[in-house]
């Protein structure tokens, strides 16, 4: 998913200085611009926090009735210097990309595209097609990790799983889409191609029900509850809440009261690089970001109906082009007026 503020800070993320047993991330709701666009409750990044691992970005959003609008409609856009996890709740969402992949993902499956030196990409809530009415209900969650320095210049690509390991015991479950956790003694591990070690997860849990979930202790770890009467350890954490703990643990328990949980685990090892981001990319440095968005910038060029269109040779250029979707893709918003300078980790 792109992040379409018209007026994106620029972040310079850093891991954290040390934190309470349990650190509480409220969420600020971001409209997404547009007349068709959403809004959505994002955790990550923040003052507070930046960084949980290599986790950079986390959108959290729904449940939004599609039934009689267009739905998610996400022009294509660029994106540098991460990967893009997309992970539903409930509905559909078609991804298309410079690459060549036309996929649709629906709750349980994973999309995952690596960005590296520069991709595009579009998403949209797929028409109804003959038969099959569209579903009524989307809602879920959009994550971005950062690549480190030695994989961000790498080839931009996209992986589909629909067969993502899962554990049911007592009254939970929890299904892993990125890393490995183990659960009730059985080693839970995704197929899917990360960076840096970190996790993924999907929790659901009855009433009353609780899991104990067997982490690195070297990892720091986020929850973010979708809904429910949530604890983690013996905290509790309201619904559209980031909880982060630091590292140090063998064991994170999370629990359910009197009305049934949903929430996503995120983790890693912390991250010991300095990142800038801004708009859809991540850099290293301002400038990195600066040229990432004047690459982008002459793959455009004006249409008819006054928004954007790419060039005849955009295929061939850095973000490549994609084909498909039923309208132009997006510009680059204007760059801050201001260049932040970058903060130092702690220590450094």
């Amino acid at each position: 998913m792109s992040n379409l503020e018209t007026r994106p800070a620029e972040q310079v993320c850093a891991p954290g200085t040390a934190a309470p047993d349990v650190e509480l991330l409220g969420p600020r709701d971001v409209p997404l611009g547009g007349p068709r666009a959403m809004s959505v409750r994002r955790t990550l990044p923040q003052r507070q926090r930046s960084l949980i691992g290599a986790w950079c970005f986390c959108d959290h959003y729904g449940p939004d009735d599609v039934s009689t609008s267009a739905g998610m409609q996400v022009p294509p856009h660029p994106h540098i210097g991460l990967q893009t996890v997309s992970w539903l709740f409930a509905g559909e969402i078609l991804h298309r990309d410079s690459v060549g992949s036309l996929q649709t993902v629906r709750p349980g499956e994973l999309n995952l595209m690596t960005a590296g030196r520069g991709i595009s990409h579009s998403e949209e809530s797929p028409e109804p097609s003959a038969g099959r009415p569209r579903p009524p209900t989307l809602h879920g969650v959009q994550l971005w990790t950062v690549l480190p320095l030695d994989a961000k210049d790498t080839a931009p690509s996209f992986e589909h799983h629909g067969d993502l390991p899962a554990v049911v015991r007592d009254g939970a479950r929890v299904q892993v889409f990125l890393g490995a956790l183990r659960v009730a003694g059985q080693e839970l591990a995704s197929p899917a191609r990360t960076f840096t070690p970190l996790v993924g997860a999907q929790i659901d849990l009855e009433p009353e029900a609780s899991v104990v979930l067997e982490v690195d202790p070297g990892h720091e770890h986020g929850l973010l509850v979708d809904d429910g009467d949530a604890r983690l350890e013996d905290g509790e954490v309201d619904a559209d809440t980031l909880a982060y703990v630091a590292p140090g643990r063998s064991r994170v328990t999370v629990s359910a009261g009197a009305r049934p949980v949903r929430a996503v685990l995120i983790g890693g090892e912390p991250f010991g690089e300095d990142v800038v981001m801004w708009w859809n990319f991540v850099g290293r440095t301002y400038e990195e970001v600066v040229e990432a968005r004047a690459a982008w910038t002459a793959q455009l060029a004006d249409a008819d109906d006054g928004g954007a269109t790419f060039v005849p040779d955009a295929a061939a250029r850095r973000f490549g082009q994609v084909e498909g979707y039923a309208g132009g893709p997006l510009r680059a918003p204007a760059l801050p007026d201001v260049r932040l300078r970058p903060r130092r980790r702690p220590g450094r």
